[in-house]
């Protein structure tokens, strides 16, 4: 590999993640045909086809593949090491991918913008709607962090947890319900619920519990995330699902709405914090993970608070 540079590994990682000359061209901001030469000489210091054509488009080789993802460190760590020499967030410029629940996006994303704004004004939060849990954007790169709900991670994601979270009932304040001193299974019957489900389900957990009552709720509507749900929880006598630090939140903003626990057991859950642990000791996304540790703190004493105070 005596022709390979660091220009011809962008190239690599172009192509792998467009599977066209063309494409990787327009992304590298260079020709077509000196994206094409560069394969070239991919090809020869590789010892390797890198993309073969399967109709008409390109096609990763099996060494391609499996080299993918160490190609993406070696140009994170060249692309960092200004970063992490300067040492200094206020001079970085780089954007940070979140992968993260959309119960937790309103709650996260507006008390890391302040902190993260002030300390590295050249920084980027984007956060990115977790259609999946899979590891594989985490390995490849394209994602920094990971913020939600994981069963089981792989050995090669470490994880945190932030702290234990559980789906509160969501009622307009100002409603019959909102002036209950509690939800009751009659409530549960006979009021509408709002349903929020990322993959258009109207039923759950919660119907699975009302069957072992011999019970079932009506389902009006179904969203595809806890913020339109909880904007529909405002109309009277509705009854909304929300994760408990979504609705804590919301209430204590000013939004006029209440929580209530539901009258069922319903099971408490780990809201983790997950990265590749090749990112483990990087200062950066260290500064990064301290910033949404710092972020949640508030919260996690208050859900920690609450749930002393219901087991006493």
């Amino acid at each position: 590999m005596n022709d390979l540079d660091l220009n011809l590994l962008w190239v690599f990682d172009a192509l792998m993640e467009t599977g066209s000359v063309a494409a990787a061209a327009d992304k590298l901001h260079l020709s077509a045909p000196a994206t094409s030469r560069a394969l070239g000489r991919l090809r020869r210091a590789m010892n390797d086809p890198i993309m073969v054509r399967a109709g008409r488009r390109l096609v990763p080789t099996p060494f391609a593949l499996r080299s993918r993802v160490q190609v993406r460190a070696l140009l994170e760590t060249a692309t960092q090491l200004p970063t992490t020499h300067a040492g200094n967030p206020f001079t970085w410029r780089r954007t940070f991918a979140i992968r993260i629940n959309d119960g937790l996006t309103p709650v996260i994303s507006s008390r890391l913008a302040g902190p993260i704004s002030a300390e590295a004004p050249g920084v980027t939060l984007h956060f990115v709607a977790q259609d999946s849990k899979a590891p594989e954007p985490l390995r490849d790169g394209d994602l920094d962090l990971d913020l939600g709900v994981a069963k089981t991670s792989p050995p090669d994601l470490n994880t945190h947890t932030l702290f234990v979270d559980r789906v509160v009932a969501l009622v307009a304040a100002d409603s019959d319900l909102g002036r209950a001193a509690e939800l009751s299974l009659d409530d549960m019957v006979r009021y509408p619920h709002v349903s929020a489900s990322r993959r258009g389900l109207a039923y759950g957990p919660i119907d699975d519990k009302l069957r072992e009552a011999g019970l079932s709720r009506r389902v009006t509507s179904v969203v595809p995330n806890y913020a339109a749900a909880a904007l529909m929880a405002l109309q009277p006598d509705v009854i909304s699902i929300a994760p408990r630090v979504l609705a804590e939140d919301l209430v204590q903003r000013g939004i006029p709405l209440r929580w209530h626990d539901y009258p069922l057991p319903l099971p408490h859950v780990d809201v983790k914090l997950r990265w590749h642990r090749r990112l483990d000791e990087d200062p950066a996304s260290q500064w990064l993970r301290n910033h949404i540790r710092a972020a949640v703190k508030p919260l996690t004493m208050r859900l920690a608070q609450r749930r002393s105070a219901a087991q006493s």
